[in-house]
């Protein structure tokens, strides 16, 4: 067993395997240090920095879990133009992106009011053959509801089952959202 501090507090998590821990701590530290690099790199934003940045951190490419993480670091960050050239990295250099990279991606260009290139990508996920799940509907929506495009929400609204996800209460809110500001 080995104890795991925990960040805030410094007490021990007590009860893991020593394995899962010891990556853990790594996986976090390399979180938290990547994302703080590339906002740094954002002003101003450049894209062979980015690029190098990136590279240094994945040199044998991304592990698609610690690539995720911080995409959605990033992207809590708001820092979508780092975000979208960290995509363009990915398929520069022919690293698969996953479901759970679109919805992060997605989801940071709604929440910058970007509805067209959010919907671009969801485009990209159904060309692409991605999995689409019930977030990325939802965030695509969303992206949609803040764009005031209430047809390009209702069409998503009804076209799920074509995408075989099944709506929740965040799907038909939205939904609903966007009509009331159309």
């Amino acid at each position: 067993m080995c104890e795991r501090m925990q960040p805030r507090t410094m007490q021990p998590i007590v009860g893991c395997e020593s394995g899962i821990c010891a990556r853990s701590v790594l996986e976090d530290d390399l979180i938290r240090t990547s994302v703080q690099s590339l906002l740094a790199l954002s002003s101003p934003l450049r894209e062979d920095a980015v690029f190098a940045s990136l590279d240094q951190v994945f040199p044998q490419g991304p592990n698609p879990r610690t690539s995720t993480r911080i995409l959605s670091g990033l992207a809590k960050k708001h820092a979508l133009n780092t975000v979208l050239l960290a995509v363009s990295w990915h398929k520069i250099n022919k690293f698969e992106l996953n479901t759970f990279h679109y919805n992060a991606v997605i989801d940071a260009c709604s929440k910058a009011g970007m509805w067209i290139k959010a919907l671009q990508l969801f485009s990209e996920m159904l060309q692409r053959t991605v999995n689409l799940d019930r977030i990325t509907l939802n965030a695509a929506i969303s992206a949609c509801e803040k764009g005031d495009s209430w047809e390009k929400a209702i069409q998503l609204c009804q076209a799920v089952n074509q995408f075989k996800v099944e709506p929740d209460t965040i799907t038909f809110n939205a939904s609903i959202s966007a009509c009331e500001k159309g």
